[in-house]
């Protein structure tokens, strides 16, 4: 390239375009221009230009134009289509109106066959191994956030994902997200602070593209309300509703042969059920549903070939010892209105990885080893195990899950010699990185209230200052162990910690004085619900932080000037704090910005409009008061 086109100095450029975020890297550019979706404004001012040119749009067309606009959600590919076609059309309100009701349906008209194979490329050019893995992105309904964690759960469970010998498959799950990501096939929605994705979304032309094509492979079937499921195709291998069946016909299946059954493998849906008597069933994910029409959780094992279940339960509350039959499942997420107790079998299950319940899950102690006639006994694949109830980190149960990662513990009227107890091998569990522990149990409504008005409980005193953490931990979470903020000092030393969250009752007291050389690492701080009035730091306190989060801290004097001398902080968030804290975060922010720092945001959310008013007043003459840095809402 640089023998065709040499630099001669005349001001000559290339501009090279793609829809790889990669390749720019690949041409010796450090940094490349990535084009974003277009806000409202920008959007309505393209279809403006494409629907009248130099006319004005007449004013009885302008709201639903701007409706139209705002539908397309910032593609400029389909606001220049959309906009070109009603150019052609008649403008009066019932042909826009029609058009609004339906913005995808038009580029499935002949006319625009271009502009559809246009927005196909990126998926015709994809990988073989990308190409199911972006196809499985239509079973979310439209202007769905997608966690990621869980997508790449599914393509686990689905045989989508190849392993190799360096990585574990939810990491290469990631790689392969990022891949797509990159391709500009799935938008981020939002980062964790390691830089990975937390969340993604799919636009909604992306979306319906997705399921055209996954429809025309025969890779997914989507079952629409007319439809009855009673008469779905025995080659039928995916299956997916959106919408709810309660009152179709859903009667089982007529008894089958073995060379006549069903071979669908997946059932994925967010409302309704259908029939369970699918042998081959691998994936059952229908995460809402009606409790009346709710099967009993013995129907459900039945599908012994599961590797991935996740769905409401109301019936009951105990899960059988016949859960161990599922002896290929990796994710159990199981929802409802209640505490589940699991049996001694669950331990008996080595191919689980992850195991999720919203309200919370009792687990029995092991069996013990001398009494295992089978040697396949510890949940190597376990990597996430989340709201246990009172879970005993024995000798024993330790050794069962030595790679666990994520683990999520609620402790609930425990004396603090058996909370101690409880957790005393916390240390053994070395690839752990995110521990969230709830020495209180579920928090109500009527709790928080009480923090307020009453004094907090009891303590744990010395409890996790005794307490050996693990080296691994990333990411830390405490609610109702109240310790004294000296008792943070252990906490900071832990080398690779970047997040801790201080909820409510987490540390009493109202002075806090951090020691240097701590918390070297922390990118994230979340104090909620606390009393603390003095907090007396410096920038060197917390080198590394990005985020400083703070809600309910009525007693907070102010934030110290320190933090705001931290290189790498970029948002401040109070939430209902006292009005001197708000005001020293704006101080902060007027500092940074007449240093020529551009990178602080300052967000400060009051209780009601009338605080918020009286602080506009207070802050009124400020420089950064009309700053765009600086964001002001309230809750009521």
């Amino acid at each position: 390239m640089m023998f065709f086109f040499p630099d001669n100095n005349n001001g000559s450029r290339i501009i090279l375009t793609t829809r790889l975020s990669n390749v720019a890297c690949y041409f010796g550019s450090s940094s490349y221009f990535s084009l974003k979706l277009l806000d409202e404004d920008k959007s309505w001012k393209l279809f403006n230009e494409k629907a009248f040119l130099q006319e004005r749009c007449p004013p009885e067309l302008e709201e639903i134009g701007k409706n139209i606009a705002k539908k397309c959600k910032g593609l400029p590919l389909l606001i220049v289509v959309i906009g070109g076609l009603l150019k052609k059309s008649l403008r009066t309100q019932e042909v826009w109106e029609n058009i609004a009701k339906d913005i995808n349906s038009v580029l499935t008209s002949e006319e625009d066959a271009q502009s559809l194979d246009i927005l196909s490329l990126s998926y015709s050019h994809l990988p073989a191994h990308l190409k199911p893995c972006f196809l499985y992105m239509g079973i979310f309904p439209e202007d769905s956030v997608i966690h990621v964690s869980e997508i790449i759960q599914l393509w686990i469970a689905e045989g989508l994902i190849k392993p190799n010998k360096t990585q574990s498959l939810e990491e290469v799950g990631e790689c392969y997200l990022k891949d797509i990501v990159d391709r500009n096939l799935l938008l981020v929605g939002r980062l964790k602070l390691n830089g990975k994705i937390k969340f993604c979304t799919i636009h909604d032309l992306l979306r319906d593209l997705c399921i055209k094509a996954a429809q025309k492979e025969k890779f997914l079937y989507l079952i629409r309300f007319c439809d009855n499921p009673s008469g779905i195709n025995k080659a039928r291998r995916r299956i997916l509703f959106h919408e709810n069946f309660a009152e179709v016909n859903c009667d089982p299946l007529p008894s089958q042969t073995p060379e006549s059954e069903p071979l669908t493998r997946s059932f994925l849906g967010y409302e309704g059920r259908l029939p369970l008597n699918v042998r081959l069933l691998r994936v059952l994910n229908v995460v809402r549903s009606n409790s009346d029409i709710d099967p009993s959780l013995n129907d459900i094992l039945k599908q012994v070939n599961l590797r991935y279940l996740a769905r409401n339960l109301y019936k009951s509350s105990e899960l059988p010892s016949s859960i161990s039959l599922l002896w290929n499942l990796q994710t159990l997420k199981i929802g409802g209105s209640e505490r589940f107790v699991a049996p001694p079998e669950i331990w008996a299950m080595p191919q689980l990885r992850h195991l999720e319940f919203p309200v919370s899950i009792s687990l029995p102690d092991p069996p013990l080893r001398s009494e295992e006639k089978d040697d396949d006994i510890v949940l190597k694949n376990l990597q996430t195990l989340k709201r246990v109830l009172n879970l005993k980190l024995t000798d024993e149960v330790c050794k069962r899950i030595p790679n666990v990662k994520k683990l999520k513990i609620m402790y609930f009227d425990l004396s603090k010699s058996s909370c101690y107890n409880h957790l005393y091998n916390i240390g053994k569990l070395h690839k752990l990185e995110s521990l969230s522990v709830n020495f209180c149990g579920d928090f109500s409504v009527f709790q928080v209230l009480k923090y307020i008005v009453c004094s907090p409980p009891r303590s744990l005193g010395n409890l996790l200052k005794n307490l050996k953490f693990p080296t691994s931990l990333k990411k830390l979470t405490l609610s109702g162990s109240n310790l004294e903020w000296e008792d943070l000092t252990e906490i900071g030393l832990l080398p690779n910690l970047e997040v801790l969250r201080l909820g409510l009752h987490s540390v009493r007291g109202s002075k806090w004085n951090p020691i240097q050389w701590q918390f070297l690492r922390l990118k994230y701080l979340h104090i909620e619900y606390s009393r603390l009035k003095y907090w007396n730091a410096e920038s060197f306190h917390f080198p590394a932080l990005e985020k400083l989060i703070l809600d309910t801290l009525h007693k907070l004097v102010e934030i110290p000037f320190g933090i705001g001398e931290i290189p790498t902080l970029g948002l401040i968030h109070l939430c209902d704090c006292s009005e001197s804290a708000a005001i020293s975060a704006t101080r902060i922010l007027e500092e940074q910005q007449s240093q020529g720092n551009e990178d602080l945001r300052v967000r400060i959310i009051f209780w009601s409009e009338y605080q918020l008013e009286w602080f506009k007043e207070k802050v009124a003459s400020f420089e950064c008061f009309n700053s765009n840095n600086l964001q002001l809402s309230h809750l009521l």
